[in-house]
């Protein structure tokens, strides 16, 4: 049984690293690790190669499991009484959640008591308390592990050594992601034959499997409310306290609070959200076991979150579309346009006049002089309907967008898109009194021009926003670049395309235009969705909206994976060296061919997407350092970083690691990569 399991661990190089530091006695190597993470992340399967790696080292190993325990500090001691004889043991502290009263005692006491050489790992699903960090004596003692999933070649490796057959894998990869239980439990029904690849292309878990799942990730709930609390929260893009109490009442701030603590749920400056296995898990389980109370709770959601809409502050719009967009992340153009980031990456602000040398700059960068005089026109006549974006910590303005309301016949000497607006209203029925329209008129980012980005992401839900809350709205029209790749989403909103498109700069701009005379935007909205809800549905990823449309199969890659692993690896060693990377085979691959984005740009983007990552920051300052700033030697980084030369060599393999799954995948998939 050892060997098969040693035989089957993949990943964890990290927090191999950590314990190999330990045992070695580097300077600077934490003496207890306490490691926390969900079930079914992993936590017992590393604990039992940790235990493996300290025997080989020749040192003595004790395990205490919690679930064998009692709350009382005696019988832990009994338990562990074997490691204060054991002279450099490891001890192992598994399942602690069990015992997770005794968390003070062994800090405060026990811990404390042992010999300098031994060493301690805590595995449990909550993190450490507080009061572990408050105390300057654990500052140099403790380390903390939060562990996460699999990354995509760690998770295709854990299916190979369990037997799946190739064929097999990508499926199963789709539905568990990197998450070590849901991918054992699919490796599992693979290999007993309960997949039939050739005749469905796909996989759905069966009940079964999802259930078994949940049972393990969630373990015990303490009734069905806090079930309920989880569904909610399953359905959501974010969920508050706010929006739980729409659904739950005033039970909202005890089961919101609980939430919190559960450690399949995370959190951002906007609200909590599960881990995405849990969040997919609990939509199929409950659609399979009460299809109307699910049904029930999604309209029950959409219509609170359209009323929402009308109601919240300015300030609050973008994030109130946001949740109301993502119940429709499964249908499939919805899914391709938007990429779903979290708050903060990216800002929205009104336009003001310190702006505008920036928005003109934009607008010229990105369609050229005449479009940035018209752009002039507008922005002295309607500056109240701009809005220009930034990332985050940046001051400059990186993109603008402007959702126009204009007076009756504005615009039409001056912008050759208002005037093919005004002529479709004129030839079908004319504005009646109080009525108007709205053009969404400019959506300018240069660096990823009106391609699914985060930028692009608070554009289109500016512009649902708007048009939600727009009193006397008679006709709305879109423009976006004529280049087909917005064609289908326009449709699934009801949006047609006037016959002709209009150059503008010598490009050439379509308009798409619809009639709120006879259905307003909210009531519309809420058609759509029922229309959505009343659909078959297949699959898991999307049990909560219909299946998305299937693409086009893509050529396999030019390169094969480890030509591409070892072409990205070259890349970012030459990526200050341009002679060098000109010769770099990734200069044919379709991250950059297909997107008309050069090698570096593609791999800087790939740097920056580590910040959305867990414990990201660190990874960026390494890797940006390393790799587009250039630093002389790993030394010098790690000592210009105020790292540890060990801790700055862990953070720089995940970067790498990282960087190359970032890659991989958009490679397979053939979507650009952009940055946050």
């Amino acid at each position: 049984m050892s060997t098969a399991r040693r035989s089957a661990f993949v990943g964890r190089e990290t927090e191999l690293a950590l314990l190999r530091d330990a045992l070695a006695g580097r300077p600077g190597a934490a003496s207890v690790l306490y490691v926390h993470g969900p079930g079914g992340i992993g936590k017992s399967t590393l604990m039992r190669q940790y235990a493996n790696e300290a025997r080989a080292a020749g040192r003595p190993v004790v395990h205490v499991d919690g679930r064998a325990l009692s709350s009382a500090p005696e019988a832990f001691e009994k338990a562990a009484a074997a490691v204060v004889h054991a002279p450099g043991a490891l001890l192992l502290i598994d399942t602690f959640e069990y015992c997770q009263s005794l968390e003070g005692w062994l800090r405060e006491e026990f811990l404390p008591s042992l010999a300098d050489d031994v060493l301690v790992v805590v595995a449990g699903r909550h993190a450490p308390d507080v009061n572990w960090a408050a105390d300057p004596g654990w500052a140099d003692v403790l380390k903390v592990v939060a562990l996460d999933d699999l990354s995509a070649s760690e998770a295709e490796l854990f299916l190979e050594r369990r037997g799946v057959a190739p064929a097999h894998r990508q499926p199963l990869l789709a539905f568990a992601s990197g998450h070590p239980l849901a991918l054992a439990l699919a490796a599992h029904v693979a290999r007993t034959g309960g997949i039939d690849l050739p005749a469905s292309g796909s996989w759905r878990p069966t009940p079964e499997v999802v259930a078994s799942l949940l049972r393990q990730i969630l373990g015990h709930l303490p009734g069905p409310r806090h079930r309920l609390a989880l569904e909610v929260c399953a359905q959501a893009h974010l969920t508050t306290e706010t929006l739980l109490r729409a659904v739950v009442g005033d039970d909202a701030p005890e089961l919101f609070a609980w939430m919190r603590e559960q450690p399949y749920v995370d959190h951002c400056a906007e609200g909590i959200f599960p881990h995405d296995i849990v969040r997919e898990a609990l939509a199929a389980d409950l659609r399979w076991r009460d299809p109307e109370r699910f049904d029930q709770l999604y309209r029950h959601l959409h219509g609170h979150l359209l009323e929402r809409i009308a109601s919240v502050p300015s300030e609050r719009l973008l994030h109130a579309v946001g949740s109301l967009q993502f119940l429709y992340r499964g249908e499939g153009h919805m899914a391709q346009s938007h990429l779903w980031h979290l708050p903060g990456l990216v800002e929205d602000h009104p336009y003001g006049p310190s702006d505008e040398a920036h928005v003109l700059a934009l607008a010229e960068r990105a369609e050229g002089p005449g479009s940035a005089e018209t752009v002039r026109y507008w922005l002295r006549t309607r500056p109240q309907d701009f809005r220009v974006q930034r990332l985050r910590g940046t001051a400059p303005a990186v993109a603008f967008s402007a959702w126009l309301r204009p007076e009756p016949a504005q615009g039409r000497e001056h912008d050759p898109i208002a005037a093919a607006a005004w002529d479709h209203v004129a030839s079908h029925v004319p504005l009646g009194p109080g009525e108007h329209i709205a053009l969404g008129r400019f959506h300018v980012h240069p660096r990823h021009y009106q391609r699914p980005s985060p930028v692009m992401d608070l554009m289109l839900w500016r512009m649902l926003g708007e048009l939600l809350r727009d009193s006397g709205l008679a006709w709305s029209f879109i423009v976006l670049r004529d280049d087909g790749f917005w064609n289908a989403h326009m449709e699934f909103c009801d949006m047609t395309p006037l016959e002709q498109p209009v150059a503008v700069s010598g490009s050439a701009y379509r308009i798409f235009a619809h009639d709120w005379r006879d259905l307003a935007p909210g009531a519309w909205l809420t058609d759509k969705q029922q229309a959505l809800m009343s659909g078959t549905d297949e699959g898991f990823a999307d049990a909560g909206t219909p299946v998305p449309r299937p693409r086009a199969p893509l050529p396999p890659p030019t390169l094969s994976r480890p030509e591409f692993t070892a072409a990205v690896r070259s890349a970012l060693r030459d990526l200050t060296q341009p002679p060098a990377l000109e010769l770099n085979p990734l200069r044919h691959s379709r991250l950059v061919a297909d997107h008309g984005m050069t090698l570096r740009d593609v791999l800087a983007n790939a740097v920056a997407c580590l910040v959305t990552e867990r414990g990201g920051d660190k990874a960026l300052r390494v890797a940006t350092l390393a790799f587009v700033e250039g630093a002389p030697t790993q030394e010098a980084a790690a000592r210009r970083l105020n790292m540890p030369y060990s801790t700055y060599r862990r953070h720089l393999t995940a970067a790498i690691s990282r960087i190359e799954e970032v890659m991989w995948r958009h490679e397979e998939t053939g979507l650009p990569l952009l940055p946050p």
